[in-house]
């Protein structure tokens, strides 16, 4: 049941500079892209770049000591994020790592709301509460944001198991980093859910690095979406580099889940750009493999596929670039001026609904008040 699924990819990478190309080669990008529309094709490039421009400005307000926490990016996973994104209805269910970001804004999140919540400012998706790691947004569907590793897991089944037991035609899918397939809440949930036929679509974005151990180093089985056949479940792999096959593969198993309540074990492969977080320098990667994930930077190549196949021209591509930079530039000019909260609603968000004797106390108060 499981399966290895990827479209074919350009066999050179080319950068901004034009090159001449033969009639035939060009007829052959060209053919990649048959059927697609090329407006949409500049969206997904449109896009891609725009997370890419906001990460990088998220690590630049992190060592402006702006953000505070932990911070992690999607700097590489561009492709993964707007293909699995662009394979689910606005009312679908989505259960990220830490890593939420891009797929934040991918889920139809203001940017700036965003970067907002990086800063720990009131105008955040979570009030500026929440961070980094904790994203939230009921309306836009995005139920966290969870930076307990595999914390997500559990919850997306049981929001499919809703779903289900309400005769929803909703579907969730739940996103989560090579590391998290070796704890047992990935197990369990992956058990359940195929014996209970629920609405998910397991998510594993394969950077091939959990933290700083490779995936051949700390898993018996690293092609991870064979697991998937201990519960009779289908599996399959993807170029993560490549949106046009993971939006594909995405689509074809939201729909298959949402007509037949089935869930799947999607593999995304990818590669890390930049360390586990802002703060890692990434010492363990030696240069062979630094150049090999440069090499497949999915922003890049996906603009130099445009235009070769002359979906974008030099001066299309700058000009989408140059409105990407400045939405993110917006975005922390947003954030900036956003306030911070009041710290008397510490608490306010502690219980979704009143509870009897809970605690107030700050850090600094005394635990008992001497008469």
């Amino acid at each position: 049941m499981a399966q290895t699924a990827t479209r074919s990819k350009p066999s050179t990478r080319t950068g901004a500079t034009k090159t001449r190309r033969s009639t035939s080669a060009r007829a052959a990008e060209r053919g990649r892209f048959t059927g697609e529309s090329p407006e949409l094709l500049r969206d997904y490039f449109y896009e891609m770049t725009l997370i890419r421009r906001f990460e990088e400005r998220a690590a630049q307000g992190y060592t402006q000591a702006k953000i505070g926490g932990y911070c992690h990016l999607n700097l590489g996973e561009e492709a993964s994020v707007v293909g699995l994104m662009r394979s689910l209805r606005k009312t679908d269910l989505l259960f990220t790592n830490y890593r939420e970001h891009g797929y934040a804004i991918a889920k139809g999140i203001e940017p700036g709301r965003v970067m907002a919540e990086l800063y720990g400012r009131t105008t955040g998706t979570s009030k500026g509460w929440g961070g980094s790691m904790h994203m939230f947004d009921v309306e836009a569907g995005l139920l966290g944001g969870y930076g307990i590793v595999g914390g997500q897991i559990p919850l997306a089944t049981g929001a499919a198991l809703a779903i289900d037991y309400r005769s929803g035609d909703q579907v969730v899918m739940c996103q989560m980093g090579d590391g998290t397939t070796n704890i047992g809440a990935f197990h369990e949930a992956l058990n359940i859910a195929a014996l209970w036929n629920l609405p998910v679509i397991f998510v594993v974005i394969n950077n091939q690095l959990g933290m700083g151990t490779t995936v051949e180093k700390s898993s018996a089985e690293s092609e991870l979406y064979k697991r998937a056949s201990a519960y009779r479940m289908h599996g399959e792999r993807v170029d993560g580099n490549d949106v046009l096959a993971v939006r594909d593969a995405a689509s074809r198993l939201v729909e298959q889940a949402r007509e037949t309540g089935r869930p799947a074990l999607l593999e995304l492969v990818s590669e890390r750009l930049k360390g586990h977080s802002v703060v890692d320098p990434g010492k363990y990667r030696d240069e062979e493999s630094v150049e090999k994930a440069k090499q497949a930077d999915p922003v890049a190549n996906f603009r130099a596929e445009l235009i070769q196949a002359g979906v974008l021209d030099e001066d299309a591509a700058v000009e989408i670039e140059t409105k990407a930079q400045a939405e993110a530039d917006a975005a922390v000019a947003f954030a900036d001026d956003s306030p911070h909260p009041d710290v008397e609603t510490l608490f306010d968000y502690t219980y979704a609904t009143p509870v009897a004797n809970d605690s107030r106390r700050l850090p600094a108060d005394p635990l008992f008040v001497h008469n």
